[in-house]
Formats: C-alpha cells, structure tokens, sequence
C-alpha cells in the first residue's frame, strides 16, 4: 500500500486502485470538491508522473483518452487547480510521491496495461443529482431531466422564457467551454431537431453563458460529463452503461500449468524488473493462470 496526503487531498494505491481523495478548505478548487472521491482503475491508466520544483513538486495522473468523461468533457480545458488528477506535493514530501509513482509504475509494468486510448468510459461519471455553472444560470441533471433556471443576469430572451426543463433522451451532444480571456464560455446542450444554427450562449435557452467571475463555473463541466455518461453511442447504448472492460476476453479454455521460470538469483533491481516483465508476458499469453501470475507476482515484489 502506497499513500501520500498533502493539502489537496490524498492518494493511496493498493496494488489495482488509485484512489483520490480531495482536500477541504478554501483554497481546494470547486470543482474537485464537487466531484468528490474518484477511484481509478489500473486499467485506465496510461502513466503517472512526478514533477519536481523548488517548492515540493506535483504528481500527475496520465489517463488514458477516453477513459474518464469528467476529463472527456473537459477536453483539455482544466486548469491545472481543477484537475482531479494532480496533487500538490510540499518539498519534504517529495521521497513519498517518488515512491508512489514507483509502486504505479511496477504494477502498470507487470499488468501489462496498454497507454492507448480506449473503446468505453473505465471511470464512472459525476453522481447525480448534479448541479453546476455560473454566469446567468445554473444547470441540474438528476438522471433523467436537464433543468436550466436563469438568474438575474440572464438576457430578457432567457428570462421570458422562463426556465427550461428537457429529458436526456432529447440531447444529441453536450458541450463545455470555460470562460478564456475576454471570451466568455458557455455549457450549451445540442438537443434533437433543434434548428441548425447556433445562437451564442447570451440568447440560447438550451445554454447558460459562463463569464468567468467564479471558479464554481467550472462545476457546469461535472453537469456535462453526467450527461455525457448517459448519452447512447453509435451502437444504441449508454455510453458508459456498465463501465467499459476494455480487454476483456471470451473464457478460453485452460492451458495446462506451466513451471515459473526461476527468479533471478540475486536481488538486483532490473534484474527483478525483467523478471516482472516475463510474469506478465507469460500470462498474457495464457502459459501462466490467474492464480499462478499472482503467486509469482507476489514474490518478485517482495524482492524489489
């Protein structure tokens, strides 16, 4: 078990899992906060990382695309304040977040976990009810319903209208853009026959337009990837209906037990390494079963 805590909250890893939980306080971003506890599977990882500065330094998660809809929804818009998958690491912690990107990376080596991206979320979305966003409005989803409720800074168009309820089964797309420079954002969900041209965020009822005068807009991004989650794919289901197994295989039938080859006979660690490396392609490739990989496993990390 590796763990680490600091002010933004805490990791811990047991072999299969990284777990993160956020931080309390003011100073912990909205976002995060919203979001609550995330765990990640091995299997949705496509690295991990530790960047050392004159302060402490900062661990990084690497996901593997597609494997998170909070990270999908983003698209590569999160401030690094919000990201759920780095942690702020003080200077006198810096030995701990080496020996936990160590520990990620010997179990992401001997599992074998393909970088690439994947077919299906790994990751759930947000729980909901879910609400979020800022600027004129706020955006709810509870599972069902899209609800849009303005405030008293919405446009005379959206404040008419009045507010805007519509169910999931009407959205065809979902998208978050936060606030840039002078250029405000929006939240703006793409609904079923709705007429092809776009209206900006300020006049479109099916969109709350995000200024950027509050971190909190950054939870209209949970709204999105909630929604996200839900919306059938090209095949007619929920796209992350059940949570993708990315690499699950038909039962085969047994190959009979092979001999684990003998470790090496000293304990020098890339010795070990490779070592690690032939467990693994060995059950990949069915010579060695569950239980047999596990038990090898197991006493080559007791040597490293």
């Amino acid at each position: 078990m590796a763990e680490i805590t600091q002010r933004d909250g805490t990791w811990t890893f047991d072999g299969e899992t990284v777990r993160i939980a956020p931080g309390r306080g003011k100073g912990i971003h909205p976002l995060r906060q919203e979001l609550g506890e995330r765990a990640v599977p091995l299997r949705a990882l496509a690295g991990i990382s530790f960047e050392p500065d004159r302060k402490g330094g900062r661990l990084r998660l690497r996901l593997r695309d597609g494997a998170c809809p909070v990270l999908r929804a983003a698209d590569g818009r999160l401030k690094d304040a919000a990201d759920p998958y780095q942690l702020t690491v003080e200077k006198d912690r810096s030995g701990v977040a080496e020996y936990f990107v160590e520990e990620v990376r010997n179990a992401l080596l001997i599992e074998q976990v393909p970088a690439g991206p994947v077919d299906g979320f790994l990751l759930p979305g947000p729980a909901v009810p879910v609400a979020g966003g800022g600027g004129d409005g706020t955006a709810s989803f509870d599972g069902e319903t899209i609800r849009l409720t303005w405030n008293w800074k919405a446009s005379d168009s959206k404040l008419s209208g009045g507010p805007v309820s519509f169910p999931l089964s009407d959205v065809t797309a979902v998208h978050w853009v936060p606030s840039i420079g002078l250029e405000n954002g929006h939240l703006r969900f793409v609904l079923s026959g709705a007429p092809a041209a776009v209206r900006a965020a300020e006049h479109d009822p099916y969109a709350l337009d995000l200024w950027g005068l509050s971190k909190k807009e950054y939870t209209a991004a949970l709204v999105a990837a909630a929604v996200l989650v839900r919306l059938p794919d090209a095949t007619g289901k929920a796209a992350g209906g059940g949570i993708a197994l990315e690499g699950a295989a038909p039962a085969e039938i047994e190959a009979p037990a092979a001999p684990v080859p003998p470790a090496p006979s000293g304990d020098d660690h890339d010795a070990l390494l490779r070592r690690l490396r032939e467990l693994g392609e060995l059950h990949r490739s069915g010579v060695l079963t569950d239980d047999e990989f596990a038990a090898a496993k197991q006493a080559v990390l007791k040597r490293l």
